[in-house]
């Protein structure tokens, strides 16, 4: 089975079926580290808000989702 042919068929997943997977692929990200799709939804929603606040809180979530839970030295 080629790659293509297994995102196919996760594409017709069901919703929580599609959720199992994407945590299994997460599995080589650090505790807290975002996707690059997560990181760009935050992103989008960041630059479409008009509350100040609210871009604040999104743009604090997007630095927590790329660097991840895990202290950095």
């Amino acid at each position: 089975m080629s790659a293509a042919e297994i995102i196919e068929q996760i594409e017709r997943l069901p919703a929580e079926e599609t959720e199992k997977v994407r945590n299994f692929v997460r599995l080589d990200l650090p505790p807290g580290q975002l996707t690059g799709e997560e990181l760009a939804a935050l992103g989008e929603k960041m630059i479409s808000t008009k509350d100040p606040a609210e871009a604040k809180r999104l743009e604090e979530e997007m630095v927590r989702g790329f660097y991840g839970s895990v202290p950095h030295a």
